[in-house]
């Protein structure tokens, strides 16, 4: 039988992420295609720029898209700043610290450690004892980690390793647009995202902002592949170890010289320009303060069904929520029944929280009254069938009742 045309089902995706995409976001995806050096396609490119410089509160010039999932451009991050050798630090508060760990060391970098217990965060002054101990050239550390739902305070820890001239990359996949985040302000050097969680957008595409000092250092790399070198084109000694993640020749194609470094993504391009969009003309106060409320609803609900909270809750994102699984329940059984009659997707864990604790998002395009409320309403049902002793009406109660003091 010949392949069917695509024809997904329906899904509220109420996970971690991917979370259902804004409408708005998949209709500027299917927009005619452009030349990469047509004039309309570079001044969407430098629209995107400056749109993400709002998202990302910098005024970074060299803030731009990697094509690739969010992942790529963590990769292009650690790979272009660190020089094999290098001394990296890597505070580890859940899977995604453990990732940048694996990346920097595939990168060639002597990486140190420090752990805490999944659910919790660092106290700054630990990751600044930290610095002063190890003497990295680069902290690298997650914002938000969505495996353990807590974001990691970064104010005071950018002014710490501006004081001690380490260079400081943060991972804001899951926090950026839901949750407050100021990268010039908090001294952050290198930060990149995903649009498939609060930008409300298809994962595919990553945007990245860099500051000076970053800059510095990736120029200081930078070599142009033999193809396109001119008598002036720099060649180092010791490049970065990628071509595709090379962020040196990437800059030079988001630059006046456009350099064919790649073709860049044209529909994923046009749907993470629309993501920044719909965010700045939400305004990003705003967007933080959405999924702060819907996310307290979220928790509020599931709290007035009986079930108790995962982690540190004074440092919980605003946009996921981590929650035990009943004793006694099979946790699949109910993520499933929630799939199969109710079009609704959660999420399980990793690690020592595989099987303990679901996930739930409220995030982006579903960080909205409607989205909370359906999925508490089924989750009851679900709970109830699998023999748990839910209150009647007890999570949309509650959801109901955290939306009225904010009201």
């Amino acid at each position: 039988m010949p392949a069917q045309p695509i024809h997904p089902p329906h899904r509220l995706l109420m996970g971690p992420g991917p979370i259902t995409a804004d409408p708005r976001v998949l209709r500027a995806m299917s927009a005619a295609l452009v030349g990469q050096y047509d004039p309309a396609m570079t001044a969407y490119m430098a629209e995107t720029q400056q749109l993400y410089r709002e998202v990302f509160r910098t005024g970074n010039d060299a803030t731009l898209l990697v094509d690739g999932t969010s992942r790529a451009g963590i990769e292009a991050a650690l790979v272009s700043l660190i020089t094999p050798g290098d001394r990296v630090l890597v505070p580890v508060f859940g899977r995604f610290g453990h990732l940048l760990r694996e990346i920097a060391e595939r990168c060639g970098a002597e990486v140190h450690v420090i752990e805490r217990e999944w659910g919790e965060v660092f106290p700054p002054d630990e990751v600044i004892a930290a610095l002063d101990r190890v003497r990295p050239k680069l902290l690298a550390l997650v914002h938000g980690d969505t495996s353990t739902t807590v974001a990691q305070p970064l104010a005071d820890i950018g002014a710490a390793c501006r004081e001690r001239d380490v260079l400081f990359y943060t991972d804001v996949t899951a926090s950026l647009g839901g949750n407050v985040f100021e990268a010039d302000a908090w001294g952050v050097d290198a930060a990149t995202a995903g649009l498939q969680k609060c930008l409300a957008g298809p994962s595919g595409s990553s945007p990245i902002t860099l500051s000076p000092r970053a800059v510095e250092v990736i120029r200081a790399r930078t070599s142009i592949e033999a193809g396109l070198r001119e008598a002036d084109s720099p060649v180092s000694a010791h490049p970065i170890r990628s071509n595709y993640f090379d962020l040196g020749q990437i800059l030079e194609y988001w630059g006046p010289k456009r350099l064919n470094h790649h073709t860049e993504a044209t529909s994923m391009l046009y749907a993470a320009r629309e993501c920044a969009r719909l965010l700045v003309e939400e305004g990003m106060d705003a967007a933080v303060a959405r999924h702060e409320l819907h996310g307290a609803a979220m928790a509020a609900g599931l709290e007035g069904l009986g079930l108790r909270l995962f982690g540190d809750q004074q440092h919980r994102m605003n946009n996921v929520i981590g929650v035990f699984i009943p004793a006694g329940v099979d946790g699949e059984a109910v993520r499933g029944g929630l799939l199969t009659d109710y079009a609704i997707e959660i999420g399980t864990s990793f690690g020592p929280l595989h099987g303990r604790i679901w996930r739930i998002g409220v995030m982006g395009y579903n960080a909205r009254r409607d989205a909370v409320l359906t999925t508490l309403a089924a989750l009851e049902q679900v709970l109830r069938q699998a023999g748990v002793p839910v209150p009647h009406g007890g999570g949309v109660a509650a959801a109901q009742a955290r939306y009225a003091v904010a009201a």
